[in-house]
């Protein structure tokens, strides 16, 4: 797997200069505009990896975005919603013009939590087709932050949270079935299965070959987060309906698709990442779960 894509890198490869108040622990955000009807260069696939920021992008024109086994195809127009726990790749060779917001997660410190929006949240909806009245509207957000970034006003940061915020709520409005598909917690049962789900996706954040899952059972997970398994299950099972040992095979197989077909490693080194102990026993969950090999799951 290519390595995490730090902003440094980003602002290295993408933009050509790196910000001076860019240092690690700060808060940090900026938005771009570029306009590739003006002769400059198409932008060039970006590369299958994480990222340690956030990334919210308007473009107009076909595009492709790769998340773990899946694909999205965008027609004509969207508004993407990028964050650190999830890997993609995107092809925009096809876009005429793009806004592009990043920040990363100090940006927000002691303002919110924003994995409680179904935008970042797993499962939920990252990716919205716009109208072209929409375009209009969300242009005008990113415009508005464009002008707030170049000002002098002292509280331009608050205005710039509020301003982002405004997309994530602009983006839900638009597919009401999305801001619906995924609610807050509200209860007991919803907030363990919020902590339970966010432990996952990060314990599962898989980089390189020297990272091993070590939270494989229910039980490991309930040790990790000092409640009783019992407890856990019943949650998760009034939370989602789906048992704990369902729900953790299910994101081990995503991930396994996910390196398959998107990294050059072996399978005994997939198998070693996700904390299989042999290959042979990883063979047998993956047949199990979808009736093929690994390695014809890979050729396909």
């Amino acid at each position: 797997m290519v390595k995490v894509e730090t902003l440094e890198i980003f602002y290295r490869d993408k933009i050509g200069r790196t910000p001076e108040n860019l240092r690690h622990g700060a808060g940090h955000f900026d938005i771009f505009k570029t306009d590739y009807t003006s002769g400059l260069p198409l932008p060039s696939p970006e590369a299958y990896r994480r990222r340690d920021f956030y990334k919210i992008s308007l473009s107009r024109g076909k595009s492709e975005v790769q998340f773990a086994d899946k694909t999205i195809q965008i027609k004509k127009q969207a508004l993407l919603f990028l964050n650190p726990q999830i890997p993609c790749s995107a092809d925009q060779s096809q876009v005429n013009n793009r806004f592009c917001v990043v920040f990363n997660q100090h940006f927000f410190h002691r303002f919110g939590q924003l994995y409680e929006y179904p935008v970042y949240q797993p499962g939920g909806t990252s990716i919205f087709e716009l109208t072209d009245e929409q375009v209009s509207q969300a242009e005008h957000i990113f415009q508005r932050m464009l002008e707030e970034k170049a000002s002098d006003y002292v509280y331009k940061n608050d205005v710039l949270r509020n301003l982002t915020l405004e997309l994530i709520h602009f983006a839900l409005k638009t597919q009401l079935s999305a801001a619906t598909q995924l609610k807050p917690p509200h209860n007991a049962a919803e907030r363990i299965a919020a902590l339970f789900t966010a432990l996952l996706e990060q314990h599962y954040a898989i980089n390189d070959t020297t990272q091993q899952v070590t939270l494989r059972s229910a039980a490991d997970f309930a040790r990790h987060m000092n409640i009783h398994v019992n407890h856990l299950n019943r949650a998760l099972k009034a939370a989602t309906g789906n048992t704990t040992s369902h729900i953790i095979a299910a994101r081990c197989l995503r991930e396994a698709k996910s390196l398959l077909k998107q990294s050059s490693w072996s399978i005994a080194e997939i198998a070693y990442a996700l904390g299989f102990l042999e290959p042979t026993h990883f063979n047998a969950f993956f047949k199990k779960q979808t009736g093929t090999s690994p390695q014809k799951f890979r050729n396909v």
